[in-house]
Order: C-alpha cells, then structure tokens, then sequence
C-alpha cells in the first residue's frame, strides 16, 4: 500500500498544478510560488476539511468515500480514464485477478495465425508480448526476437529504438502509451516485480522516466497509426484493442488502405520466402 499511496500523492499533486485559478473563477490573488491550485482552495472547492485533504495528497493512511472521490475528480477536471486510476490508487476499484499476467491458450493462438495479413499480438497489462502472428512478426521482426524480459512494447519504444518499422508520430505515440501503462500500474502498484520494471526501465529511458513523472493516464482504444518500413516506405492501419481475458489484450493492425494492404501481402511474401 505505501507504493500506491505514493503515487497517489503524485498524481494529485500534478493534477492539481495543471488547475489555474481563472478555471475555476477564482482570483489569482498573490504570486504562487508553484503553478495552479493550492491544496485549500482544492479543499474549498470540493467541499472537504483542508487538513483532510492535504493529508490525502501527502499519502497518508486516511480512506475516502466515493462521494469524497468524486468530488474532488470535478475539482481537478479529471476525465474518464483519469478518475478511474484516482479511484484505483484511493483503493476505492476492485483488485486485479489472480495471476495477471494470463496464459495465451491455443485458441488464441488460432484467431491470431487466421488474421492473415492483419498484424496481431496478445499483451498483458505490463506491455510484455505474449504471443503474435506472422503478419506481426514480419512487421516487427526485433520486437519477436527480442529476449523475454525485453519483448515488451513499451521497452522496445524506449531503449531498443533501431527497428526495421518505427512509429512515424512517435512522440506522441510514446506519451500515450506510458499513460496507459500508467493507469494499468495503479493495480499493480504494490507489485515489487512492476516496481522493479519501472524502475529498470527509467534507468535505461530518460525519455520514459520523463514521461512517467507526468502523471498522464489513458485508456487503450482505436487508434490511427502510421508506420514506417524500411522497405515498403509509410503503412497506415487502424489498430484495435479487444480484451481476451481480464489482463490481456488482443490488439489487431487493419490496414487502411490499397499500398498498406498491397504492401503487407509483399512482406508475407518476402517472409515466406526468406524461410
């Protein structure tokens, strides 16, 4: 718990920095010597004893009603993805199931060696990839190859970044994915093999470490991606997330159009016959 109660003191630290007096009708009164709201005028707008919510922000052992929560979400101006991850590290969400990182059956496997063309790969809440179809591995052959404790997306975007296909609006891309890794983390926090993930991963990304101190959270969703190949030049797919069991994702590549569809049959093709 003291790892949760960290980050949520974070969070709401940084959620509430980004909260200027004119939001929220007040005046600017006196110079601030820190950017946004102050942790009364938060108490104050939602209506909760200052000495009770400064100690929430400080991450001290004190529970919070939904109510309370709630409260202070439209204080912040939290959305959807936002609210649910202060709710998780307020221990006010259902703990994740038992062994979370999940087991790829073989009728997974099936659906995603039937996609054809489609890149897909199974990935659990941590980033690692699980399993994949050749359409994926074609696409991105150093991610599959890479050692188990590397065959992670959002390590690969990070530390290993010299690949065959590269994400032509990265910075943006990269940002989005450390939020939801974010709002994922928020179950898991107390879990000393995440702990240890993150750790390990700002050591190797000053990149990530600096977008990690953000504070962002995100859902996963539909998502229009361009790609780069190194052979077949720009691929645009749009990609979507279907959750398989509780933890896992399938995420699956739908080429959007003629030279993306025409060049993923040439890159089968070229795989095919590279074997």
């Amino acid at each position: 718990m003291e790892a949760r109660r960290t980050d949520l003191s974070a969070f709401l630290r940084s959620r509430r920095e980004r909260i200027t007096p004119e939001m929220v009708d007040l005046a600017p009164g006196a110079r601030r010597r820190t950017p946004g709201l102050r942790r009364e005028e938060v108490a104050q707008l939602a209506g909760v004893g200052v000495t009770w919510y400064t100690w929430l922000e400080q991450g001290r052992p004190i529970n919070a009603s939904s109510q309370v929560l709630d409260a202070i979400a439209r204080t912040l101006r939290l959305d959807s993805a936002e609210r649910r991850h202060l709710y998780r590290l307020a221990g006010q969400a259902e703990e994740p199931a038992p062994g979370d990182s999940g087991q790829v059956t073989p009728e997974m496997q099936a659906i995603l060696d039937r996609l054809g063309d489609m890149p897909a790969y199974v990935t659990n809440s941590r980033c690692d990839i699980l399993a994949w179809n050749p359409a994926y591995a074609g696409l991105f052959p150093e991610v599959v190859a890479a050692p188990e404790g590397e065959r992670n997306s959002l390590w690969q975007a990070c530390v290993n970044t010299s690949h065959e296909t590269v994400v032509v609006e990265r910075d943006s891309e990269l940002a989005r994915s450390v939020a939801i890794f974010r709002s994922a983390y928020s179950r898991h926090a107390d879990d000393p093999s995440w702990q240890d993930f993150v750790r390990r991963l700002s050591e190797e990304s000053a990149e990530f470490a600096r977008l990690w101190a953000r504070q962002d959270v995100a859902e996963p969703g539909v998502r229009v991606k361009s790609l780069r190949h190194a052979r077949y030049g720009t691929l645009r797919f749009s990609t979507t997330n279907l959750m398989a069991v509780p933890e896992l994702r399938l995420v699956v590549f739908m080429p959007l159009d003629d030279e993306t569809r025409s060049a993923m049959s040439k890159l089968m093709k070229h795989r095919e016959f590279a074997r």
